[in-house]
């Protein structure tokens, strides 16, 4: 038995939905899969729709809580501070032994559950960042790798999708808090930088498999030549888990270019707007 957690603003309700359409398709049990929201301020009228749509998936459980954020972005117009509230999840409002947290502009076309088996209980589960793959080679966690010698070169994760026992998440918030207000000069991505720089310092994350946060990257191909370097030296997964909509060219927007796999996106997005009945 384990928990979604999804954080959400006005902004990304639709987008949202479509996650849990996909969640629905590739989850056989979806009786016994929990669905937990935070939410800075989503209307009664849509966190009831929101409700709804979830027992009309095959959820039985759901449960909205309203949060404010308390950081501010400071990477792009596109990101919401509503991603920043995945620190205030507690095992008390999650009501189940894990929680696995999902970005919300992500489709699941897998077993999320896969992972949680041989998770350590003082360990969260995070997907190595295929941009910023490195402390120190990036501009994430600036003076990092000065001050801490012993970090550089090791691995950053990205935020985007993440596994835990619900035990830590107190200890999680309490520490992520703490780094918030007293290593700012080290934050450059929020609540990711935060949320690394934890994980060094406690060394508390354990690398899952790259299919479990896949960025979808043929968008960026079709806008520019950049990506190219990147892709030469690694390898994406083709099968997916999560699939991971990362950047500015999301694919519920027309401007986005289109691919597999954003037209994929786009018949689950279809089918979110008929249930919503936008």
């Amino acid at each position: 038995m384990f928990a979604v957690g999804l954080c959400i603003d006005t902004a990304y309700l639709l987008p949202s939905l479509v996650a849990l359409i996909s969640l629905a398709d590739a989850t056989p049990d979806r009786a016994s899969t929990a669905i937990r929201v935070l939410t800075p301020g989503l209307s009664r009228a849509d966190a009831a729709m929101m409700a709804a749509t979830v027992r009309f998936l095959g959820f039985r459980s759901f449960d909205l809580r309203w949060v404010r954020p308390g950081w501010r972005v400071v990477d792009d117009s596109y990101i919401s501070t509503a991603t920043y509230l995945r620190f205030d999840f507690d095992a008390g409002f999650v009501d189940r032994p894990h929680l696995v947290y999902l970005d919300s502009d992500v489709l699941v076309l897998g077993d999320l559950a896969s992972p949680l088996g041989t998770l350590a209980r003082d360990r969260i589960g995070l997907v190595r960042d295929l941009f910023n793959h490195t402390v120190g080679a990036g501009p994430a966690l600036p003076g990092v790798a000065d001050r801490w010698p012993a970090f550089r070169g090791r691995p950053y994760f990205n935020a985007g999708a993440m596994w835990c026992h619900t035990e830590v998440l107190g200890r999680l918030h309490t520490d992520v808090a703490r780094i918030m207000r007293h290593d700012g000069h080290h934050i450059h991505y929020n609540d990711q930088d935060a949320l690394n720089l934890w994980g060094l310092r406690n060394d508390s994350v354990q690398p899952l498999a790259p299919e479990f946060n896949t960025f979808e990257v043929d968008r960026f191909a079709e806008l520019g030549d950049w990506i190219h370097p990147i892709l030469a030296a690694t390898t994406v997964p083709s099968s997916p888990v999560v699939l991971h909509f990362v950047g500015a060219e999301k694919p519920w927007l027309a401007t986005c270019p289109s691919t597999p796999a954003v037209d994929l996106y786009r018949r689950y997005l279809r089918h979110a707007r008929r249930l919503a009945r936008w």
